[in-house]
């Protein structure tokens, strides 16, 4: 056979494209699972995107990261779907058609109706869906996007259904009234994974109120607070009751009482004059800072406010030793006053906006975005008119904003549907157990201690474009769970053909209690139970597909960012636990994040990075993926994306890799070389240096192998480097002059090994770098695809690990010896006597050795004090010899220039007056020879030595 020679004027995108093409043409991702629609299944869950705008790096990394395992594991014999899935509800969808709308509030949407906002919602949410289509076959991954699904779709929706029923019937969804985070633009509540993923530093403004006790005039309470917009609805004070506490005269006759450990926030003179222990301190009523809500007969528990109360969460670490109490903006405030039943007071609606009761202040944002603390100072400066302020000061520290629109979020009391996690837990952490993560800290460090510290799922949402809680209420207080299309359409009498909020509100049906007509409740669902759900809604488990789904459930892989550990990770692992009592997935790949080169968040607006696209262009997907694939990236860590470095790779290995397989398809070519069917290993076998490469080739193999089934994407990845640097900057360069030997046996087994390593190499590399495998293989063995071969098993009986170590001992006394050459200023070509080393090596690595390092003998001298001593004395031989490869240098350099190749014989002309006459004449047999000469001549038209015409 005569192999393709590469074409010089193909670039690498050029060639991957053509590739690209050959695999849709041939349908070779179809063929790769349909080979193997009889073997073992190897079931893999894709996260998915949302198409609202192009993929990033963040994407392309999950994208590599789900491309290359699934084709290792098709290699090693499994069938591996991979259906392509579109996150298609919430939040992120909502905002854009929000800012497109120019809306900044809630009731815009409502006035323009829930309908027509969520028409426009589908409109957009696949706007970039071919843009992605694109890029992901451009890296070349292989997913069904042809039969990808939505989670906007019925079938998906009618699964989420059943999931909520599975949980309602297992008594494990409630509703409950507590603090939690809200977003005041989205205006709904947010879950505890949402609220930490948004966390920012932002400056407040702290102060500490004055609040004058009733019975005794002229005397203050001081409590310290990071959100003064709260102290309108403050409606108690809380001390520890073993706490001491002190009350001090100031020079002014003010008195003010605070935790004696906090005396350090008094600058001006004072001085003691009682010390009370705070138990002493409860009951004392003080009058509210502000009056708004003190004689309002619609609040309750009047009676029992504006006074002190005892709390265990009262500490003197900061502030005064008091805390200040509004039961509507804090966890702990409200179950105090559960508690003790103190009044509530929510001053503040959904919006962030203050209620108008509150005269003051009504119609204020109470953390608008533009300026956080622009309420806070109003607040402010109302306590100093009052004389209410002690002090005020700024505040820096980390504060949660809403993951979508940025918007700093509220402790705010609310009512929201929640799943019993707490219940779940001790189930949850012991299937924890079975899976495996990689890298191993994320499974009892990131993820273990999430789950560890689970707490109650929020899972209600006051939004629009979502899947919607199936609950339906009547006014008699009966609540009737739907879990199927069927089972609505039977109690409606209605056909049911979209499960969305505007679709299915005004859907009711009669009470079977009272005869009323039910309505379904408000809300919808929290789009994590959607990706939650997944695992059963991809397939519309369990109306259809359930032995698939059995066959499937749990995923041998998944694969995302570590911010998923408190996210889709989460939520299927909690699903699953609560529905299947299983693990939702196997093996976990968890990745870090890309950022710019500076260490910075990528973005568009700085335009700190390099598009994806161009950089698959410039230095080919095949480049791309394994930077990315190599880098700590994989072991959770960050990667400043460096162009520079990919650039390295592309220019380092597989510059190497290409110009060892140029050079084997050139001579291959040259010698009319044809791969045997069943080559002898007996004639490579006795090369020292095809034994090594051959075993090196099995170690590679064997290794890669290890680390995939561990899932450690990095180790693997990482392994091609060296291996290729050893098969080009040491087996080929040391092999060269066997590729044009006389000795046919010898040159014979030269090809047969190379040929045999780049096919082996071929397959092993396919799951990572696919195209230029692919390119190989084929030209190489006239296969179809690499991808339809199976993942080569190492040979054990290759491995000489002896040798392989050997021959690291013979690099490593090489680069030394080299290393004193130059320090003795000994140019290379200048051959030497002799290199005595201090450890006993075989035959033929001495012969390595000695041609390395241009000496004619390797000594041993065991007692020698360093690891390589050479004799660097010159005799006139040596000096001759010298000049001679200093010759045959200049010769190679005049063919280089003319363009020639080694194969092209030529005539040497030499001028009469040429200084190196004599070497000449001396080795003009072995310069004719070396130089792949016709003859070397005398004339007299030229200084020097030139080339002639060609033959």
């Amino acid at each position: 056979m005569n192999f393709k020679e590469i074409d010089p004027t193909q670039t690498v995108a050029q060639k991957e494209e053509e590739i690209l093409n050959f695999w849709d043409s041939e349908e070779i991702f179809k063929k790769s699972i349909e080979i193997r629609n009889n073997s073992e299944l190897f079931s893999f869950f894709d996260g998915p995107p949302f198409a609202t705008g192009t993929p990033h790096y963040g994407h392309i990394l999950q994208s590599i990261t789900k491309d290359v395992v699934p084709r290792y594991w098709t290699m090693k014999g499994y069938k591996v779907p991979r259906k392509w899935g579109w996150d298609c509800h919430g939040l992120p969808i909502e905002n854009i058609v929000e800012k497109e709308l120019g809306y900044t509030h809630k009731k815009e949407i409502i006035e323009l109706g829930v309908d027509k906002f969520n028409d426009i919602c589908r409109s957009k949410v696949m706007e970039y869906a071919s843009v992605w289509e694109t890029v992901i076959r451009r890296m070349g991954r292989w997913a069904d996007m042809k039969n990808a699904y939505k989670t906007m779709d019925l079938d998906y929706m009618e699964s989420v259904w059943w999931v909520f029923k599975e949980l309602w019937e297992k008594g494990l969804v409630y509703e409950s009234y507590r603090s939690m985070h809200i977003c005041p633009r989205c205006e709904t509540t947010l879950s505890q994974s949402e609220v930490t993923e948004g966390y920012k530093d932002i400056k407040d403004l702290s102060v500490v109120a004055k609040f004058e006790l009733v019975d005794e005039p002229g005397t203050f309470v001081l409590a310290w607070t990071t959100t003064p917009w709260t102290l309108i609805g403050n409606v108690a004070l809380a001390v520890g009751k073993d706490i001491k506490y002190d009350k001090i005269e100031m020079i002014s006759g003010e008195k003010y009482i605070l935790a004696h450990d906090r005396l350090e926030i008094i600058n001006d003179e004072y001085k003691v004059i009682d010390n009370i222990i705070g138990q002493d301190l409860v009951g004392k009523s003080y009058k509210p800072l502000f009056d708004y809500y003190i004689d309002d007969e619609k609040i309750q528990n009047r009676e029992n406010g504006w006074k002190i109360n005892a709390a265990e969460f009262v500490t003197t670490e900061d502030g005064t030793g008091v805390v200040h109490i509004a039961p509507a903006f804090g966890e702990d405030d409200m179950n105090l006053g559960k508690a003790n039943n103190l009044p509530f007071i929510q001053h503040v609606g959904m919006d962030g906006i203050i209620r108008p009761e509150a005269g003051d202040f009504a119609g204020l944002s109470v953390k608008p975005s533009d300026d956080v603390q622009k309420t806070d100072v109003e607040i402010i400066k109302y306590l100093a008119g009052k004389n209410l302020l002690f002090s005020k000061a700024q505040y820096e520290h980390s504060y949660p904003h809403c993951w979508r629109c940025d918007t700093p979020l509220l402790n705010y009391a609310t009512s929201s549907w929640f799943i019993k996690v707490t219940d779940l837990k001790d189930d949850a952490l012991r299937l924890a157990k079975e899976i495996n993560w990689s890298p191993k800290h994320i499974k009892d460090g990131r993820f273990g201690k999430w789950l560890e510290g689970a707490r109650d799922w929020s899972i209600s949402r006051q939004r629009f474009w979502a899947s919607v809680i199936p609950l339906w209420r009547c006014e008699c207080g009966q609540i009737k769970v739907i879990g199927s299309v069927n089972e609505l359409e039977d109690l409606s009498g209605q056909k049911i053909k979209d499960l969305h909020k505007d679709k299915i509100d005004p859907v009711t049906f009669s009470c079977a209690k009272c005869g009323k007509e039910m309505h379904r409740i408000p809300d919808v669902l929290d789009t994590w139970f959607d990706s939650g759900s997944m695992a059963y809604a991809q397939i519309h488990y369990p109306f259809e597909n359930e032995k698939e789904f059995e066959e499937t459930f749990p995923a041998d892989f998944i694969g995302e960012a570590q911010d998923q550990t408190r996210a889709w990770f989460y939520y299927l692992h909690i699903l699953a636990t609560a529905i299947k009592n299983k693990i939702a997935y196997k093996n976990v790949v968890v990745s870090g994040i890309i950022l710019a080169e500076d260490g910075k968040k990528m973005s568009k607006k700085l335009k700190n990075y390099p598009d994806p696209v161009l950089m698959f262009d410039k230095y080919g997907a095949d480049a791309v993926r394994l930077y990315i694939l190599s880098s700590p990236v994989l072991q959770a860590e960050n990667l400043n994306f460096s162009e520079k470095d990919l650039a390295s790779l592309s220019s380092g290995m597989f510059r190497m890799l290409r110009n060892t397989y140029s050079f084997f398809l050139m001579y291959a070519n040259l010698e009319g070389f044809q791969p045997s069917v069943n080559p002898k290993t007996e004639n490579r076998n006795s090369n020292v240096l095809d034994q090594w490469i051959l075993s090196e080739l099995e170690i590679l193999n064997q290794n890669v192998d290890e680390y995939m089934e561990k899932y450690e994407l990095m180790k693997a990845s990482r392994l091609f480097g060296d291996f290729i640097d050893n098969l080009s900057n040491w087996y080929l360069r040391r092999s060269r002059s066997r590729f044009k030997s006389d000795d046919e046996a010898d040159k014979m087994a030269a090809f047969e090994t190379l040929y045999a390593v780049l096919v082996r190499l071929a397959k092993t590399m396919a799951p990572f770098t696919p195209f230029v495998a692919e390119e190989i293989f084929k030209n190489l063995t006239g296969e179809q695809s690499v991808h339809l071969q199976d993942f080569p098993k190492a040979d054990q009986d290759m491995i000489n690990k002896k040798l392989n170590e050997d021959m690291k001992i013979v690099r490593d006394l090489v680069e030394k010896g080299l290393a004193a050459r130059a320090e003795a200023k000994i140019r290379t070509r200048q051959p030497l006597a002799c290199a005595t080393i201090k450890i006993e090596i075989s035959s033929d690595l001495a012969e390595i050795m000695k041609d390395e390092l241009n000496v004619k003998e390797v000594r041993v001298d065991k007692n020698l004090s360093e690891q390589i001593v050479l004799d660097t004395v010159l005799t006139p031989e040596l000096e001759a010899e010298g000049e001679y490869r200093d010759l045959v240098r200049q010769v190679q350099d005049l063919r280089k220039k003319a363009g020639l190749s080694p194969a092209d014989k030529i005539e040497l002309f030499v001028n009469n007056n040429f200084e190196k006459q004599n070497i000449i004449e001396k080795f003009k047999a072995d310069l004719i020879k070396e130089t792949n000469l016709l003859s070397i001549q005398n004339s007299d038209s030229k200084e020097g030595i030139w080339l002639g015409e060609l033959a």
